[in-house]
C-alpha cells in the first residue's frame, strides 16, 4: 500500500508520537477492507507506538478505521481511502493523537476543549479535492482534543449511496448531527465560531480592547500579506484582519507561475505565507471580516473599521486588500442549487459528477481548463461562452476541441438553472444570434464567469469603479488620505498572485512614507 518512499518519510514523522496511538478497523471482505488492512499494517510496523487490530462486528461503515489511544474510545475516523490529498489528513491525527502538538493557537485549542455539547461530524471527501484536507484535519483536531465531539472523514467515491441519498453535489460536505453544517473550505476557528454560540461576543470584546494601529491591514491574501511583512519589517505596530489566511489561494490547486516557485500548490503557498508573517511582529486577526470602514475625520482621528463581530479596530493608516470572489451568474435557480448541482471548482467537486452530463459557463482560460478536466471524469461536458468567441489561450482550446465527449456553444447567454427541487436538472439559455430559447438536461453547472472585487463594506468612504474596484494611484493611494488599496480588489490590471504581492508590498511602503509625514493624532 506504502511505497519505500513514503515508508520512511511516515517512519520519521511516527517518531516524533510521545504517546501509543491504537487503529482499530473494521472491515469485511471487499477489496477496499483489504487495502485499508495492508495500510494499517504498514503503519503499525513503523513505530513500536502504533498498534493494529479489528473490530468488524462494530455499527459503523466499512471499511472504515478509528485512530485512538489505548482505553479510549473517541477519535477521528476515516471511512474508506485516507489518500490522495487525505494522506496529510491521517498522518497528522496519528501525530496528534501520539501528542504532538498541533500549531494552531494555544487559545483556539482552549476554546474547542471546553466546548461542552454532543457534536458529531461526517465531512464527504473525494481524493482529488484540495479544499477538503483542511476541514477534514481541523475536525479530526477536535475529536482528538475533546471527548464530546466524533468525526468520521468519509471518501465520496467509496460510498456512492451516501452521496445519492444526501444529493451531495460539492465536497468538502460537513453534516453535524445528521444535519448539513456548510460546505467548501473552512478553518478551524471558522468552524468552532459557527458551534460556539457566544464566540462572536466574546471575539469583539477582546478585540475592542486592541490598541491603536500605525497600519491595519484588511484581507489576509497575497497581497495582505506582503503589506503586512513590509510594514512590521518598518518597525511599527501592525495589524492582519482577514476571513480566511491565504484568500483565493486557497481555491487554486497548481500554481506554476510565481516566480522562483517553479509548481506549488494553493493551500501550499497559503502556509507558507502564513509561516512567513508569523517570523514578524504582526497582530494577526483571523476569520474577521470587514462591514464599514469610518473616515478619521468622523471617527475621532484615525480611521476606524467596524467588524462583523461587532468589534471597532482603529489605526493610522489602512491597506484594503480584499481580494475577489467567484463571480455568479445572476440567473433563477442559481442560489437555489449552489452545492446542489451548481458548483465552481472542477478539482474538488468533478469526481462526484463520475458519468453524468456537465456544463461550464465560461470560455475563458479557468472555463476551458475546467472543461479539459472534466472530460476525462463525466459523461459529456457542454462549455457555453456569452461572447461570439472563447477568450482562452489557443493551446487550450485546440486541446479542448480535440476532445470527444465535449461541445462548445458560443453566444449563448444561460437564463435559468432548473432543477427538481434538490437538485440540479438542466439548464436554459438563449442563442444571441437569433434569440432561441434552449434546455440543456445535465446534472451539474460549474461555473467560471471571473471574479468581483470584495469592496461593498467601502461604498462612501473611498471611490469605486463602476465594477466595484477601489479605484488606486500609482502608489496604491486611494480618493481617502491615509487608506491604500493592493491586489485584486483594485484598478491594477492582470489578477494575478505575484502581482498582488508586489502592490501590496508597495502599498506598505506608501503607507510607511505617509506615516512619516503625517502627525499622529491626538
Amino acid at each position: 500500500m506504502l511505497d519505500t518512499n513514503l515508508k520512511t518519510q511516515l517512519k520519521a514523522y511516527l517518531e516524533k508520537l510521545t504517546k501509543p496511538v491504537e487503529l482499530i478497523a473494521t472491515l469485511d471482505d471487499s477489496a477496499k477492507s483489504a487495502e485499508i488492512r495492508t495500510l494499517l499494517t504498514d503503519i503499525a510496523s513503523l513505530s513500536e507506538k502504533v498498534s493494529f487490530r479489528e473490530e468488524n462486528d462494530r455499527p459503523v461503515r466499512k471499511p472504515s478505521f478509528l485512530i485512538t489511544n489505548p482505553g479510549r474510545s473517541g477519535g477521528p475516523r476515516f471511512a474508506g481511502s485516507p489518500m490522495g490529498h487525505e494522506f496529510t489528513s491521517l498522518v497528522l491525527a496519528l501525530l496528534q493523537t501520539g501528542g504532538h502538538p498541533s500549531k494552531e493557537a494555544q487559545s483556539l485549542l482552549e476554546q474547542v476543549a471546553a466546548l461542552d455539547s454532543e457534536l458529531h461530524f461526517e465531512t464527504y471527501y473525494s481524493l482529488s479535492c484540495h479544499n477538503c484536507p483542511d476541514v477534514v484535519q481541523a475536525l479530526n483536531l477536535m475529536a482528538i482534543l475533546n471527548p464530546r465531539i466524533s468525526h468520521t472523514a468519509i471518501d465520496g467515491g467509496m460510498f456512492q449511496h451516501e452521496i445519492t441519498e444526501r444529493n451531495v453535489m460539492g465536497v468538502p460536505a460537513v453534516y453535524l448531527n445528521g444535519k448539513e453544517f456548510g460546505q467548501g473550505r473552512m478553518s478551524l476557528a471558522e468552524i468552532v465560531g459557527k458551534v460556539d454560540t457566544n464566540a462572536d461576543k466574546r471575539a469583539a470584546e477582546e478585540l475592542n480592547k486592541r490598541a491603536a494601529y500605525d497600519v491595519l491591514i484588511v484581507g489576509s491574501g497575497p497581497a495582505g500579506a506582503a503589506a503586512a511583512i513590509y510594514s512590521a519589517r518598518k518597525g511599527i505596530r501592525t495589524g492582519l484582519m482577514g476571513e480566511r489566511f491565504g484568500g483565493q489561494v486557497l481555491d487554486t490547486v497548481d500554481i506554476e507561475n510565481y516566480i522562483s516557485v517553479p509548481k506549488t500548490e494553493g493551500a501550499k503557498l497559503a502556509g507558507s505565507l502564513r509561516a512567513h508573517v508569523e517570523d514578524y511582529n504582526v497582530d494577526v486577526i483571523d476569520t474577521q471580516s470587514a462591514i464599514k470602514l469610518i473616515p478619521a475625520a468622523k471617527a475621532g482621528g484615525l480611521h476606524a473599521l467596524e467588524t462583523a463581530s461587532g468589534a471597532v479596530l482603529k489605526s493610522r493608516s489602512i491597506i484594503i486588500a480584499t481580494g475577489a470572489r467567484w463571480r455568479n451568474m445572476g440567473v433563477p435557480g442559481e442560489e437555489q442549487y449552489r452545492t446542489k448541482g451548481v458548483t465552481y471548482c472542477p478539482h474538488c467537486d468533478g469526481p462526484l459528477f463520475k458519468g453524468k452530463r456537465t456544463a461550464v459557463i465560461g470560455g475563458g482560460n479557468s472555463g476551458v481548463e475546467a472543461a479539459i478536466d472534466l472530460a476525462g471524469i463525466v459523461e459529456h461536458v457542454t462549455l457555453l461562452e456569452f461572447a461570439g468567441e472563447m477568450r482562452a489561450d489557443k493551446v487550450l482550446q485546440d486541446k479542448l476541441r480535440s476532445l470527444k465527449n465535449v461541445d462548445v456553444i458560443l453566444n449563448a447567454q444561460t437564463t435559468e438553472v432548473k432543477g427538481d427541487g434538490s437538485k440540479v436538472t438542466g439548464l436554459s439559455y438563449i442563442d444571441r444570434t437569433n434569440q432561441t430559447s434552449h434546455e440543456i438536461a445535465l446534472s451539474g453547472i460549474f461555473v467560471q464567469i471571473g471574479l468581483l472585487p470584495n469592496t461593498g463594506f467601502l461604498e462612501g468612504a473611498v471611490e469605486l469603479n463602476r465594477m466595484g474596484e477601489v479605484l488606486i494611484d500609482a502608489k496604491c493611494e486611494t480618493s481617502l488620505k491615509g487608506v491604500f488599496a493592493a491586489g485584486d480588489c483594485t484598478t491594477v490590471p492582470y489578477k494575478q498572485i505575484i502581482i498582488a504581492s508586489g502592490e501590496g508590498a508597495k502599498a506598505s511602503l506608501s503607507a510607511f512614507d505617509y506615516l512619516i509625514r503625517t502627525k499622529p493624532a491626538e
